[in-house]
């Protein structure tokens, strides 16, 4: 999600991911499952966040007036300490959350989400894997330090979306995306729909979430299949299908190169 916690309003537990935990000396790194949420707090903590997914909602962060927002792929988020939080979503996405827990203060009193930054995502993404799949070698504080390392950073702005990917667009085009996530889509097919040429929406889309558009339609073919993935009745090969895959091993290849893990795994 946008900022933190939703553990309230989770819809259907038995036919969601449940959330990823590990503790590694003061850090505690969760994954949290793409679901609705609603929440509201006081931040009893500094903690640091990476949305996986766009998605949209309310929120009132560090404030008392509530505003919708866009939350852009692969956005990297800070909320500080004490800061008053409320924020809901009717779908939520997919949500990786760090915490300090010794006491020790992280940098910061303002904060942010939507911040874009390579690096960042490369270690959200290796935690991501990590939380799906443990291994003895996963050096968890090593991780964390250095995501707190790009959060609290000086060479990253905190734009919310650059260029023509405007939060309008980026709505549109997840829209179309989805519409048509059980077919063939192409980037010109995107390009198109949003009035822009092709090489100019390459450039802007990768500006503002820090990944191809082919990258990302990939993306979100995965989190529509660990969704299906849930329901034990459905087939891995029907599975595949319904989500554009070439095939029940595209599907697999996809989720190893992605995730580190199988379809067959994530389903447990």
């Amino acid at each position: 999600m946008v900022f933190m916690s939703r553990r309230n309003s989770l819809p259907s537990p038995s036919l969601r991911e449940p959330v990823r935990r590990a503790e590694a000396g003061p850090w505690v790194i969760e994954l949290l499952p793409a679901a609705s949420y609603e929440t509201r707090y006081i931040a009893p903590q500094a903690s640091i966040g990476f949305a996986f997914d766009s998605q949209r909602g309310l929120h009132a962060i560090g404030s008392d007036r509530v505003r919708p927002f866009t939350a852009t792929p692969n956005g990297l988020a800070f909320i500080p300490l004490g800061c008053d939080v409320f924020s809901e979503s009717p779908e939520g996405g997919e949500y990786l959350r760090l915490i300090r827990t010794d006491g020790t203060p992280l940098a910061g009193d303002h904060a942010f989400n939507n911040r874009i930054d390579r690096q960042a995502l490369a270690l959200a993404q290796q935690m991501r894997s990590a939380l799906l799949r443990a291994s003895p070698e996963d050096d968890w504080e090593a991780w964390a330090l250095a995501l707190v390392q790009r959060a609290m950073g000086d060479t990253v702005s905190a734009a919310p979306l650059r260029g023509s990917m405007t939060a309008r667009r980026l709505r549109l085009l997840d829209e179309f995306i989805d519409a048509g996530l059980h077919g063939p889509l192409g980037v010109q097919a995107m390009a198109a729909m949003l009035g822009l040429s092709e090489g100019y929406f390459i450039r802007a889309f990768k500006d503002a979430t820090g990944k191809s558009p082919h990258s990302y339609l990939i993306d979100r073919r995965l989190v529509r299949a660990r969704g299906l993935l849930r329901d034990p009745a459905k087939r891995l090969a029907d599975i595949a299908q319904a989500c554009g895959f070439a095939s029940q091993a595209h599907m697999a290849t996809a989720f190893r190169q992605r995730l580190g893990v199988s379809p067959r795994d994530m389903r447990g």
